[in-house]
């Protein structure tokens, strides 16, 4: 029944998500937990470790949450829900492509999706947001915790270099070591 569960839970996140892997993560965050699989804790740090892995996001957190959830068969109908609704549509986009291109009603949804998926990826970045700069809620204590200003220097630092178009690996990469350095400095 689970691995049921983990199919459908993940076919409706992949079906109904449109905008990439981080405008799911609103919609991830809810279903885990309030099915019980994950707590909102453990999914962000899952998300941080799919975001950090090679791979799509998508197929990353639906594979650790179906690992986690019921083990590799839950894995691998986490997996394949999320991507089966993807699979599906861009056969039918190719199959009637100059139909779908020319047509004005599918150029208007387009159109109306656009900020919905500006709004899903706001959203994440709120909601993530809360709970890397203020896990246990904002007070004006939190600014002067070692925590948030490492967090806050690590995000800034990241910022300007991204700005640089310095290659995302490097940007990700120097990330997680001073993710790792100031962890073991300050025992976060």
């Amino acid at each position: 029944m689970i691995y049921l569960q983990l199919f459908w839970t993940f076919f409706k996140i992949g079906l109904f998500t449109i905008g990439g892997g981080q405008a799911m993560i609103p919609m991830i965050s809810q279903e885990v937990v309030e099915k019980g699989w994950l707590t909102l804790d453990e999914v962000q740090s899952f998300i941080a470790i799919s975001e950090s892995t090679p791979g799509p996001f998508a197929v990353n957190i639906s594979t650790f949450v179906g690992m986690r959830t019921a083990g590799i068969p839950g894995a691998l109908c986490a997996t394949f829900g999320v991507v089966l609704p993807s699979f599906l549509i861009i056969i039918l986009v190719a199959k009637f492509y100059e139909k779908f291109r020319k047509s004005s009603i599918v150029q208007g949804c387009m159109t109306g999706l656009k900020p919905a998926v500006v709004g899903l990826i706001a959203a994440a970045l709120v909601t993530t947001g809360q709970a890397v700069f203020f896990p246990a809620g904002i007070s004006a204590g939190v600014f002067t915790t070692p925590a948030f200003l490492c967090s806050a220097g690590i995000f800034a630092a990241m910022l300007a270099l991204s700005l640089k178009n310095l290659h995302p690996i490097v940007v990700i990469l120097i990330s997680a070591a001073l993710g790792v350095l100031t962890g073991w400095c300050f025992g976060l």
